[in-house]
């Protein structure tokens, strides 16, 4: 288990007890992790915990008429938000290029793994997942985001501004590697990997450090250099999406390998 020193007890205890009605519903959690601004780079005082897990079921029931849900979720209760996947649908999302379970498998802030299997899912991820799809899927909620924003020029909720930077970093990430890889979870860690204009990436920084003091940013302007830079941004990946190049042979091979990775899971309990 790996918590920064500032997590509340009782919050953890209480996304323990629900990782515990998880197994007693006969889920084995593989991994549970958290997700959100804490795990993304740019937490606030008064931040959710967003917990997020892996499970898998075993063989037995799977040899049943009405299948279990493919999710487990629990009602958000105060600050805890808890909920996962099955290690099912996680890798037929990520076939799709859904980034979120890339994500889930490199966040740096863990309450629970079995030992190994992070590393051989990332493992598999880094075969299966196409950085061009993933390039679309940052691009969905950079556009999602923009439109709740709305004008750039105007007085926006800060604190929501950082759910349109982080996917533009992203992009702006994986372009400079000519899409072949994929970026990290981390913020922080995306902006010290990617070339900005450093007026811009000393403010995205300086956002960054308001937030994480400041329990409420209210509604402002975006700084200047931070929204000359969004708008030019988003209007490039906005022209320039990268092409994937269809391969009916390598999808049949990556669903080959989720499916051998899905079923030695399985068989593993």
């Amino acid at each position: 288990m790996s918590l920064p020193d500032d997590f509340d007890p009782e919050a953890v205890a209480a996304i323990r007890a629900r990782l515990d009605m998880a197994r007693a519903q006969g889920a084995r959690v593989l991994f549970a992790i958290e997700s959100g601004s804490r795990a993304w780079g740019f937490p606030s005082p008064d931040s959710d915990y967003d917990c997020r897990f892996v499970y898998i079921r075993p063989v037995a029931d799977h040899l049943v008429l009405e299948q279990a849900r493919d999710v487990i979720e629990f009602p958000i209760e105060g600050e805890i938000d808890a909920g996962g996947w099955d290690l099912r649908k996680a890798l037929l999302l990520a076939l799709g290029g859904n980034a979120v379970i890339v994500e889930w498998a490199k966040s740096q802030i863990v309450y629970e793994e079995i030992d190994g299997v992070r590393p051989r899912l990332l493992e598999l991820l880094a075969e299966i997942v196409d950085p061009v799809k993933v390039s679309r899927h940052y691009f969905g909620l950079a556009s999602s985001q923009a439109t709740k924003l709305g004008k750039l020029s105007g007085p926006v909720k800060l604190k929501k501004l950082f759910y349109l930077i982080r996917p533009i970093v992203a992009l702006d990430w994986m372009e400079q590697r000519g899409f072949v890889a994929l970026p990290p979870m981390n913020i922080l860690d995306c902006l010290a990997q990617t070339e900005l204009p450093r007026q811009t990436s000393e403010a995205i920084r300086q956002l960054i450090d308001i937030k994480s003091r400041t329990r409420e940013m209210g509604i402002g302007p975006i700084p200047t250099e931070i929204a000359r830079w969004l708008e030019a941004r988003y209007a490039h990946h906005e022209m320039n999406s990268a092409e994937s190049v269809r391969d009916e042979e390598r999808h049949a091979r990556n669903r080959a390998l989720a499916t051998a990775f899905y079923r030695r899971e399985a068989e593993s309990q």
